[in-house]
This record gives C-alpha cells, sequence and structure tokens, in this order.
C-alpha cells in the first residue's frame, strides 16, 4: 500500500484521469473530493463491498428462482379508460403491428374496443 501525506487543497492523481484531493480536515475525518470519468464507479469501501455481495448471491439464482421472479414481474396488456356516458370502462388495448401513420391503427383499435365494449355490456 502506497501511504501519501496531504495538507488541505493538496490532489493526488491515479493514472491520467483520477484526482482526488483533500478539501476538509476536521478532527479525525478527512473529506476528500474524486474527480473521476463517469465510466468508472466510485463508491465507499462499505457500499462498494455490498454491491459485490449483492452480485454474488443474484449469480447464483436457481432456474426455477428465475421463473417464479419472471412470473412476479410479467407485463399485463396496455390498458385504456374509455369514458361512455356517465361510466368508465377499462379495457384491453391488443398489440396491433406498427404501419405508416394514417394507415389505420387507430381506427382497427377503435373497432376493437367498441365490440370488446358491446361483449361486455
Amino acid at each position: 500500500m502506497l501511504v501519501l501525506s496531504r495538507q488541505r487543497d493538496e490532489t493526488i492523481m491515479i493514472g491520467d484521469e483520477i484526482e482526488i484531493s483533500v478539501v476538509d480536515i476536521r478532527g479525525d475525518k478527512v473529506r476528500l473530493g474524486i474527480n473521476a470519468p463517469t465510466r468508472i464507479a466510485v463508491h465507499r469501501k462499505e457500499v462498494y463491498d455490498a454491491i459485490r455481495k449483492e452480485n454474488t448471491q443474484a449469480a447464483m439464482l436457481g432456474s426455477t428462482d428465475l421463473d417464479s421472479i419472471a412470473q412476479t414481474i410479467k407485463p399485463g396488456p396496455a390498458r385504456r379508460t374509455e369514458r361512455t356516458g356517465t361510466s368508465q370502462t377499462t379495457v384491453a388495448i391488443p398489440a396491433t403491428r406498427i404501419s405508416a401513420p394514417g394507415a389505420g391503427v387507430d381506427q382497427t383499435r377503435d373497432q376493437e374496443i367498441a365490440s370488446s365494449d358491446k361483449n361486455t355490456a
């Protein structure tokens, strides 16, 4: 381990991209300022250890664990609330293929919603 002495407002360089500055010294506490590229994660040691522990646990999940998680977070169909008279109806919107603007996709959806409203009434 390299041990360096620095006073307030002095800096240490790590490579060409990481700069560590002594910002303040109060009693037995030293405040450091760290300037590093955003692609380099900078964490306190206890946070870094917690992240590594969680990643290790996640890597050990079995296929049965993943299946149960997938069932829990499975997305449902998109929903849209329609106002008809004085009541509101929530209708599932079926997936439609993507086409050029003005090619009737909205008309198809509106027809499907109208027919499902008739079926539920």
